[in-house]
Order: C-alpha cells, then sequence, then structure tokens
C-alpha cells in the first residue's frame, strides 16, 4: 500500500491541477460565505437566522470544485491512457483504488478544513458584535457545524471518486455528480407534496448532508444533523463499492 500511496502522492502534488482546484475551493467558499454574511440583516447586535449555517454557504459552490478534483483524478486516466501504467505497478486493482481514495480523503480534508474556518472567520470578522452569539469554535454547535461540514466535502470527493471510475468520461461523471447534488433539492422544492418533499430532502446527499450545519431550529429539519451525514457517507459508499467492483471485474 505503502508505494501505492507514493505514487498517487507524487502524480497529485506534480500536476497543476488538483492543486488549483484545491486552491479554487478555499477561495470559491470563503468568497461566497463572506458575501453571503455582508449582506444579513441585523439589528441591534442580533442577526436573523442561524449565523453558523450562513458563514458556511461557501460550501455550496466549494463541493462543485471538490467534485470535479475527485472525478478527474481517476476519469483523467482512463482518458490519457495512463490507467493501464498505474495498474502494472499496481497490479492489486483494489490496492490501487483504495490509495486513490485515500490521497483524495487527505487533500480534500486539507483543502475543506482551510475553506471552513476561513469561512467561518470572515463571518466572524464581517458580522457585528453579537456579544455571546458570536460565532466561534468554543460553541459545540458551531464546532460540530465545522467538523461536519469538512466530512460532508470528503464524502462529496469520494462519491464523485466513485461515480467516476464506474463512468471512466469526465464530462459525464461531472455532470452526474454535479446533478445529484444540485437538481435533486430543486426537484424536491417543485413537488407539491409535503411528505414527498421532505423524502427527498431527507435522501438527497447535499439537502441531507448540510443538515449538519443547522445549529438552529433543528427541530424543523427534514433529518438531524448527524443521520444527514450519514446520508451522504451512504451514497459515497455505495459508489465506492460500485466503482471498485466494476474496476476490478472489467477491462480497463
Amino acid at each position: 500500500m505503502r508505494p501505492a500511496l507514493h505514487a498517487e502522492w507524487t502524480k497529485m502534488r506534480t500536476v497543476a491541477g488538483p492543486l488549483w482546484l484545491l486552491l479554487g475551493t478555499v477561495a470559491a467558499t470563503v468568497a461566497l460565505s463572506t458575501v453571503a454574511t455582508s449582506v444579513v440583516n441585523c439589528t441591534a447586535g442580533v442577526c436573523g437566522g442561524d449565523t453558523t449555517r450562513l458563514s458556511l454557504t461557501g460550501v455550496y459552490i466549494g463541493q462543485a470544485l471538490v467534485a470535479i478534483l475527485a472525478v478527474l483524478i481517476i476519469s483523467g486516466e482512463y482518458g490519457s491512457g495512463m490507467i493501464r501504467t498505474t495498474l502494472t505497478a499496481v497490479p492489486r486493482r483494489a490496492t490501487a483504488f483504495a490509495a486513490k481514495a485515500i490521497t483524495l480523503t487527505g487533500a480534500v480534508a486539507l483543502g475543506g478544513t482551510l475553506a471552513v474556518l476561513g469561512s467561518v472567520l470572515a463571518g466572524r470578522l464581517v458580522l457585528p458584535d453579537l456579544g455571546d452569539q458570536a460565532l466561534s469554535l468554543a460553541d459545540g454547535a458551531t464546532l460540530r457545524a465545522v467538523f461536519g461540514t469538512v466530512l460532508y466535502l470528503i464524502l462529496i470527493g469520494l462519491l464523485s471518486l466513485g461515480i467516476a471510475t464506474a463512468v471512466r468520461d469526465s464530462a459525464t461523471s461531472i455532470g452526474i455528480v454535479l446533478g445529484l447534488l444540485y437538481i435533486v433539492p430543486i426537484l424536491a422544492r417543485t413537488i407539491s407534496d409535503p411528505d414527498w418533499q421532505r423524502l427527498l430532502e431527507r435522501i438527497a446527499p447535499m439537502s441531507a448532508g448540510l443538515a449538519v450545519q443547522a445549529t438552529t431550529d433543528l427541530g424543523g429539519l427534514p433529518i438531524s444533523p448527524w443521520a444527514g451525514l450519514a446520508v451522504t457517507a451512504g451514497w459515497a459508499a455505495a459508489a465506492l463499492m460500485a466503482g471498485g467492483l466494476l474496476l476490478h471485474i472489467r477491462d480497463v
């Protein structure tokens, strides 16, 4: 496993694309979060709504760059034919696939942590003095939202890696992942039946997973924070299992 991890890390750090996508994730997440907090209406030191969740708004766009990064890690090799070299160097396909997943997890964990902490810091600086309600990692709910959001980004990366391994085409894989993340919640809002709407919100990977960002009015959520993150983890696990199985049984 160690040589496979070293090879994957070498490929990731010596190619410009992954680095720029990670930097883009941080920049886009912090920028959108800053804009979102700058337009919130605060009066007398009190801001309406969930300020922690508001300060993490940038994840809605940052996750797209994480998904693209994860897709390109594997589908880029299929497109260039380098996958044959990879599997020749690491004949055990499960090991090669696990090495990609572990390397991706580390990269997204680093970039996601910087993006999320930067967003919280921006929110703390932009929002007015809220006294005891100020954004703080000492607050249990805020810490859970921050930690959970980083985990969410990692899960989105693994979900995207699994789908890309199964599909093998970059454009198609990106379209499937982004459609799953963004189109399903939109479709849920077009349904008039509240029960079906709530069900879709509970099973969609984005709407369920991002429930972990909520720190207020938890009773009004379609799914509890950790349960929602578990739903996203289920999606990621299913995608990784499907991708790994197809990688194992079919020709390159």
